[in-house]
């Protein structure tokens, strides 16, 4: 005989709801432009523009939103993760036209600390440059942070600990567990090895906030644009806390095609560019190997301008066109601005057994 027992009343006032009543609604048919969002960084005093450093798209949309807030306000600064603070000199020398954009990357070391095709910030240099607009190197200097990476914080010698961030703030206790779960996905090597990760991550964002709020200090005129890692942005506890936990300034927080969870606190506006690639770059088809003091060709790729010029495996690269080769940063320097179907004269040492190195020299139009 079937159930007599009706269906229970889903709708019934006695179900526990409170969670569902409060479940939170992202209005996609409420999406907007980039044109309606700068009224509203504009009264900010710290706009923070997160990206994934290799997007071509997301610095261009850094360019844009800094040139919209330039128009409106002539006191603009921009502060950025890519350059260390003991640099500042090379970037004010940069932008004051005292150094050209070669000499610029030598000084700061670019290729060595943060090694990212420099074509992704260029624009963004140039524009300050031309502008007369203020670069600030937030990041801490690598040796520091990576010694801490080794060590730990104890490791660092009187002299080191003079140039940590004042004020190192351990007690937000989402900042941590969203490093645990970070630190997860990688080989799990101990607590401690996740205490060092964690201090490394306390460094980065105390450092780049404590650098930031010094400048706002020392400049109360200026507006500033911090262009730093979706996870130096995201949830407000990494550099935006600690920067008003400092100075206690409006802020406006973006991020750039964020892949994590959305929910409320993550950001005061999320971006969903289209994905844009940088132009191809002149590339000379080799496979490099470097001892720290020599830059060697390990291999030729096949049907590359390398391969045409007939250089072997084992020559070891010593000039570009005027440029002394003795490493791969200096390489990159070379050629980082170079374009397919330019000429660049390449010297080469090639060792022979029993007689001294043959010096040659290889014209190559690169591809």
């Amino acid at each position: 005989m079937p159930d007599a027992t009706p269906p229970a009343d889903m709708t019934a006032p006695d179900h526990d709801i409170a969670g569902i009543e409060t479940t939170p609604v992202l209005d996609l048919g409420a999406f907007s432009t980039i044109d309606r969002l700068i009224p509203d960084l504009a009264v900010k005093r710290v706009v923070f523009v997160g990206e994934q450093h290799d997007r071509y798209d997301h610095h261009l949309i850094q360019l844009e939103i800094i040139r919209r807030l330039h128009a409106l306000n002539p006191n603009l600064a921009i502060g950025m993760e890519a350059f260390q603070q003991p640099f500042q000199w090379a970037l004010d020398e940069y932008i004051a036209g005292k150094l050209d954009e070669q000499a610029m990357l030598r000084a700061t070391e670019y290729y060595q600390r943060w090694r990212m095709d420099y074509r992704l910030y260029a624009p963004i240099l140039r524009y300050a440059r031309r502008h007369g607009l203020p670069v600030i190197a937030l990041n801490l200097p690598a040796e520091l942070t990576r010694q801490v990476g080794r060590q730990g914080i104890e490791s660092l010698s009187a002299e080191a600990r003079d140039h940590l961030p004042s004020g190192i703030d351990r007690s937000d206790a989402a900042y941590e567990a969203r490093l645990r779960e970070i630190y997860a996905q990688h080989p799990s090597h101990g607590d401690s090895r996740f205490e060092r990760f964690l201090e490394v991550q306390l460094l980065w964002d105390e450092g780049m906030a404590e650098r930031a709020a010094d400048y706002l200090e020392a400049n109360p005129g200026r507006q500033l644009v911090i262009l730093a890692g979706n996870g130096h942005v995201a949830w407000g506890n990494a550099i935006p806390g600690r920067l008003v936990r400092r100075l206690p300034v409006e802020t406006a927080t973006i991020l750039n095609s964020w892949h994590g969870t959305i929910e409320p606190g993550l950001a005061d506006y999320l971006l969903m560019p289209e994905k844009q690639s940088l132009p191809p770059a002149g590339k000379l088809g080799a496979l490099l190997d470097t001892d720290g003091e020599t830059v060697s060709v390990e291999s030729c790729l096949t049907d590359s301008p390398c391969a045409a010029a007939g250089i072997r495996s084992g020559d070891r690269i010593t000039r570009i066109d005027e440029a002394t080769i003795s490493s791969l940063a200096d390489l990159r320097l070379a050629l980082w601005h170079r374009q397919p179907g330019e000429t660049i004269r390449v010297g080469i040492l090639r060792p022979r057994l029993l007689l001294k190195d043959k010096a040659m020299t290889h014209e190559i139009t690169l591809r």
